[in-house]
């Protein structure tokens, strides 16, 4: 349990070492993330980044058990 969360610590470092790459890269911002601004609220939903995301770190998971 504790190399888990050492793992995931470094992970979530890593990422958030790179997110403003990633943000000029355009990963946030894709075709297909919803996004609605009113008058008085605004919502933001990334659903083709939700899917780019979660295809690559499968990719990268089953290379790893591989």
């Amino acid at each position: 349990m504790q190399r888990f969360l050492i793992v995931v610590g470094v992970a979530l470092v890593a990422l958030g070492l790179t997110w403003p790459l990633l943000r000029r890269a355009g990963l946030g911002h894709l075709p297909g993330d919803f996004s609605y601004r009113g008058a008085h609220v605004s919502f933001y939903f990334p659903l083709n980044t939700g899917i780019v995301v979660s295809v690559v770190l499968t990719l990268i998971l089953w290379l790893l058990n591989r």
